[in-house]
């Protein structure tokens, strides 16, 4: 299936969306921070990136927007997982680059979907 990168910085929500993801058929890394989720996208070149907002230092909004205005990520499309469930940051997310924004606590059918039809 899909190679997918996580980056958030709470180890519950990694280990949540990893079992999610293992159970789907999918290979994922992760990364606790947008600093380093930009540098693991870089090297490993995932099909689909999970993307948290609230992180300390770079938020995943800032970290969509430099991800997709390179030109050496910008093919890899962005899911935004996130307690902001606010509309104005879900247009946000997407002005940002994002293809999809899912909020928390996430439903497993609904985050697979999005992947699917993402990558």
């Amino acid at each position: 299936m899909a190679n997918v990168l996580i980056v958030d910085d709470s180890p519950t929500e990694v280990h949540v969306l990893k079992g999610i993801l293992e159970q789907g058929g999918h290979s994922v890394s992760s990364a606790d921070n947008a600093e380093d989720g930009i540098k693991q996208a870089h090297a490993i070149k995932p099909d689909v990136i999970l993307m948290d907002v609230v992180m300390p230092g770079m938020n995943g909004f800032q970290a969509t927007r430099a991800l997709t205005k390179d030109p050496d990520t910008q093919h890899i499309p962005i899911i935004i997982v996130t307690t902001k469930d606010q509309e104005t940051d879900r247009v946000w997310g997407l002005r940002q680059g994002a293809k999809d924004y899912i909020t928390k606590p996430v439903d497993s059918a609904d985050l697979l979907a999005k992947i699917t039809a993402v990558v």
